[in-house]
């Protein structure tokens, strides 16, 4: 029931490319009625070179409602592989961010001993907490770091005890089960330079999702999802009496079900899976669909989901989440395109190989990656980069012509997806030349993050 989203932040990357320019956060106008429509509105530059800006949060989100002090008014935006955190004042003018405040890499190294921040989301308590990927020098460490929420300062870690996951990524809490579960990509000092299939089977890549007890902080739990499996971005129900959502898997392509136990523990079950195709002219023989991001309608009816190198998001039906049932599918690149240099041999799912995807007369490069919801779930949108270093190894047109963001329109009824022809942001046509934009998140939240207590 919230507004139509009229603008949107997007952090754009520019490692990687060639171009020694700043990462910055673009400011999107998507509203239909707008002179500006489809076209960014606004640049916020970071005041350095190579953060590879990822995924962003709020200091305010749902878990502090009913807190008449608590305003949406700063985005958090944690750097990948400089460990900054950049603080950015979205309040003062909606329309044209304004930085904040930059908490130095070396203040996460000193004060947490951690590195490669990765996922933010504002607590009940009005913390703010995110996840990181490995240590200071890059080998694999789940953990978190916690800032306040007035100043932003570093307040140290909110992990206790002496055990913690070999790996982290991506995390979402649920206080009604006393639980927060947290995922795993890989080793940092591994994921930085590419995708190496020589790391396969050596344990540099995750396997589990990871349990934690809410309240005394300390990790309890280790579910595996099958080796290499790479789970990354994880989601709860929205709904907060909900025990149970689930976790796209990237490598193994895979979706699973995790849900509480009668014993009280916390297990997971595969529910869906997207077959390999046998092909010719790529890397490896069988290529995966590769998941890369999910994400639940706001009414915990519909999951979605992105294939980055098939080339298709998918919607299935969730009313019944031990069987989810496919309703929607749309390719939008890929790497099977045909007249491509990948041949598909042997395809399980498809009769031949998609056309290529032609938007306004551009060919679209790389594949689907980071998606977001509209909250009446009508508007589904695409951008199209997933890491640079991955980007420039699968989609090196994407490097040079820069990435695009799409929007689906959605059949919030029976299910279905159909791209939206006169939609289309460009960001191969930015000012200081073609960059990468990455996560999607609209002024007043959306359905990757906010969290209800």
């Amino acid at each position: 029931k919230g507004p139509r989203e009229q603008i949107l932040y997007v952090p754009c990357i520019y490692r990687n490319t060639g171009r020694k320019k700043p990462d910055f956060l673009a400011t999107v106008d998507v509203d239909p009625s707008s002179p500006h429509y489809c076209q960014v509105i606004h640049r916020l530059a970071m005041p350095n070179v190579g953060d590879e800006l990822h995924h962003s949060g709020w200091n305010t989100c749902s878990s502090c409602f009913g807190d008449t002090t608590k305003k949406r008014n700063r985005l958090i935006l944690p750097s990948l592989i400089s460990s900054r955190i950049y603080v950015v004042d979205v309040g003062t003018d909606p329309r044209a961010p304004r930085l904040f405040k930059v908490v130095n890499p070396e203040d996460v190294f000193w004060k947490c001993n951690l590195g490669y921040p990765h996922t933010s989301h504002c607590l009940g308590s009005g913390e703010i907490m995110i996840s990181t990927l490995g240590d200071p020098a890059g080998n694999g460490k789940g953990g978190f770091i916690l800032l306040d929420g007035e100043t932003f300062e570093i307040k140290g870690n909110w992990e206790r005890g002496a055990e913690t996951p070999p790996m982290g990524y991506d995390f979402w809490y649920q206080p009604r089960h006393n639980v927060l579960i947290s995922t795993e990509w890989g080793i940092p000092k591994c994921l930085g330079y590419g995708f190496d299939p020589n790391d396969l089977k050596k344990g540099r890549y995750g396997r589990r999702l990871n349990g934690w007890d809410w309240t005394s902080h300390t990790y309890i739990q280790a579910i595996d999802v099958g080796e290499d499996s790479a789970p990354l971005e994880i989601r709860f129900l929205h709904n907060p009496d909900a025990a149970e959502g689930f976790v796209g898997c990237t490598i193994s392509s895979s979706i699973h079900r995790f849900y509480k136990t009668q014993r009280g523990d916390w297990a997971a079950e595969k529910v869906i899976q997207v077959p390999s195709k046998k092909v010719e002219g790529w890397l490896l023989p069988d290529m995966p669909g590769f998941i890369t991001d999910i994400l639940i309608s706001l009414d915990d009816r519909f999951l979605y989901f992105s294939n980055w190198l098939h080339g298709d998001i998918r919607q299935y039906d969730i009313s019944n989440t031990r069987q989810p049932r496919l309703v929607g599918q749309v390719f939008v690149g890929g790497s099977i395109s045909k007249g491509g240099l990948v041949t598909v041999c042997r395809d399980e799912e498809l009769q031949s190989q998609p056309d290529p995807f032609f938007i306004k007369g551009k060919k679209v490069p790389g594949g689907p990656q980071m998606i977001q919801l509209s909250l009446d779930g009508k508007r589904l949108y695409v951008t199209t980069s997933l890491y640079s270093a991955w980007d420039r190894q699968f989609y090196p047109d994407l490097i040079q012509d820069g990435s695009v963001m799409l929007q689906l329109d959605v059949d919030t009824e029976r299910g279905g997806l159909r791209v939206n022809g006169s939609f289309l942001v460009d960001f191969g046509q930015e000012p200081e030349g073609p960059c990468l934009a990455h996560e999607i998140r609209y002024p007043g939240g959306d359905c990757t993050s906010d969290i209800w207590l």
